[in-house]
Formats: C-alpha cells, sequence, structure tokens
C-alpha cells in the first residue's frame, strides 16, 4: 500500500499538517512510517477514519487527553464516552448561562433589594433501622440547608458543615452572592477535614453538602453529594440538582435507566463529598418567584420515595411543617432505611 506525505494526507484529512505533527507528538495518531533519513512522516490510506475521528472530537471541544482514551476504545464504548463528554459540556453550559444571566442583571444595575422572602421549616428523623442519626438541615430567613455524614465520623462532621454556612443567613449582596457560596463550602470542607485531623477514625468519613441562600430576588444553590433539591413551580416538579454519585455519570452515560439505577446496589456510592480533601461543588442561580415551593432532602427520602409521591405532598400540603412531617411518614412507611431530613421552603411575596 503506497503511503502517503503529510501534505497529501493532511490534504485528504483536512488537518494541517502542524495539527498532525502535534497529534504525533501526543500520541494520537502515529505515522505509519517516518523516513529515516529525512525525517518525513508517512501515513496510511488506513489511517484516514482516525484522523477525521481525532478532527471530529477537537471540533467538539475535547481536550487531547480524553481523545487519546476515546480513540483507543471499541466503537460502542467511544460512542458512550462521547456521549457522556456531551453530556457534561451541556450541564456546564446551563450553569454558565445562568452565571451569565446573573452577571447581566449586575452589570445593568438592576435593583436587588429583597423583593420575596421565605417560609419554612424543617423536619429530620432518624428513620427505622440507623442507630444514630447523621442528616442535618437548617432552614432560616436567607439560607436553607442538608448534609447527610457517612463513615464513624458522619454525625459530627454533618453539623460541623452546616455550621460552616451559618454565617450565610444574612443579607449578602446579590453581586456577591456566587463568590460567598463557593467560599463558604470550601471553609466547610476546611472545617471537615481539621476535625478528621483531630479526631481520626478507620475507614472513610465525610458528609455531603447541599444549601440554597436568598439574595433579592434570586436563589444561589452550592451542592456537593447526593442530597436533592426539588422545585415545586406551576404545580410540576423539578429536580435542580445532579447527584455525585457513581449510577448517576452512569446515567449521563447512558449506560442505565433512572428505573435501572432505582435498584442498583451501588446506587450510594458517592463520587463527590467533602472528606477534607478539596472538591469543587455545583454552583448555580435560580429566580426566586413567589408561589415557588423548595423541598432540600437527604437520600434517605428520594432514595425510597418516588418524585410522583413527593410531588403529591409538596402540592397538597399548605404549609410546610405539614409537608415535611408527611414527606418524613412516607420514608418510614417505605422501610425507613436511612436517616431523612427535608427543608421545605415557600417562596412569598416579602
Amino acid at each position: 500500500m503506497e503511503l502517503l506525505t503529510i501534505g497529501a494526507f493532511a490534504r485528504v484529512v483536512r488537518l494541517s499538517p502542524k495539527a498532525l505533527r502535534l497529534y504525533d507528538e501526543l500520541g494520537l495518531l502515529r505515522p505509519a512510517r517516518v523516513d529515516p533519513l529525512s525525517g518525513y512522516r508517512l501515513y496510511s490510506p488506513d489511517q484516514v477514519g482516525q484522523a477525521r475521528l481525532v478532527a471530529w472530537l477537537r471540533r467538539l471541544g475535547m481536550p487531547l487527553a480524553r481523545i487519546r482514551g476515546v480513540c483507543g476504545l471499541p466503537p460502542g464504548q467511544a460512542a458512550a464516552e462521547v456521549r457522556a463528554y456531551w453530556a457534561q459540556v451541556e450541564a456546564d453550559t446551563a450553569a454558565r448561562r445562568g452565571l451569565a444571566s446573573f452577571l447581566v442583571e449586575q452589570l445593568s444595575e438592576e435593583d436587588t433589594t429583597m423583593t420575596v422572602a421565605l417560609k419554612y421549616a424543617v423536619r429530620t428523623d432518624q428513620g427505622l433501622v440507623r442507630d444514630a442519626n447523621q442528616d442535618v438541615g437548617y432552614a432560616g430567613d436567607r439560607l436553607l440547608a442538608v448534609a447527610d455524614g457517612f463513615g464513624a465520623r458522619g454525625e459530627p462532621l454533618s453539623s460541623v458543615a452546616v455550621e460552616a454556612l451559618a454565617p450565610l443567613d444574612t443579607a449578602i449582596p446579590a453581586g456577591e452572592l456566587l463568590n460567598a457560596l463557593a467560599d463558604a463550602v470550601h471553609r466547610a470542607g476546611a472545617a471537615v477535614g481539621d476535625y478528621l485531623s483531630a479526631h481520626p477514625a478507620e475507614g472513610c468519613s465525610g458528609t455531603t453538602l447541599t444549601a440554597m441562600v436568598l439574595s433579592g430576588s434570586r436563589l444561589g444553590l452550592v451542592h456537593v453529594g447526593d442530597a436533592r433539591v426539588y422545585l415545586l413551580r406551576g404545580g410540576a416538579l423539578f429536580r435542580i440538582t445532579h447527584d455525585h454519585t457513581a449510577v448517576q455519570s452512569l446515567i449521563a452515560e447512558g449506560r442505565l435507566t433512572e428505573e435501572e439505577a432505582w435498584s442498583h446496589p451501588q446506587r450510594s456510592l458517592l463520587v463527590r463529598a467533602l472528606t477534607g480533601a478539596a472538591v469543587e461543588p455545583d454552583l448555580a442561580l435560580h429566580d426566586a418567584l413567589p408561589g415557588d415551593r423548595y423541598l432540600l432532602c437527604t437520600d434517605g427520602l428520594h432514595a425510597v420515595v418516588p418524585e410522583a409521591g413527593v410531588r403529591e405532598v409538596l402540592v397538597s400540603e399548605r404549609e410546610p411543617e405539614e409537608a415535611g412531617r408527611r414527606l418524613v411518614e412516607l420514608a418510614n412507611a417505605a422501610g425507613g432505611p436511612d436517616n431523612v431530613v427535608c427543608v421545605v421552603a415557600d417562596v412569598v411575596a416579602a
């Protein structure tokens, strides 16, 4: 088979010779042969398909290191990897869209004085199986938070994390909200690390942490772990957080359905939590509209109560306190296998 010079191969695959040289250096696309005298790179026509795949993945914006992994996979697995990458791109884009909207408002000098308020209640329960309660909830005029501790030090760590967020339950200028949330969760992570250093224990201990803070007519969200935030708006229920679990990653990659995840043996295996190591939280901004109802809950609820049951309670119960009570009752009626905490908050006109 006649080999192609780098120039001829570049024209066929519509890549520049400079790009081909870079891909060779990175191990993405090695030439079929290198002339020992001239050093010219020579390519086989059989390499056209791989070269075009690399070019397409680059157009998607996929990092070169990840492309190297995709190119080494069979077609079916490569497709799953591309699907997972694009799902992450779309999630990141949605988060940046919310941030851009927020910045436009701030730079336009929009009035961000408080126009709505929160009417809230917290309900926590040990469940029917656990020997102790490692879940913690908090609700104040501006701050809502839940944390789910795990491991031998789970209970103190969930309290430590929520306490680190307490300074957010005050008036925070809207322009500083995202930075305040990011700083607070990093403080919480550091506090968890300090506690574990002072009180070491066998095995892995840590906590999830999910919180919302009201500023003006916006709610800032910070999230690490598998607690969830649901929004009831106009009778429709929306989940506005993404579980940081191995199973949720499989769902995003298309390898698992929501129905299959419900009974998966590793559905609670966390891939992101506060354990003393550095962790990046999810950050988002949401409009707080009068009539909205928010539910923050740990997996002691959502792991055993289907979303249809959650929606029915949130729609039918007028008071946040009664909604929280009924949700805990549903979790216990389903066996109460875990601790549960529910924070229900209604957005009302100030």
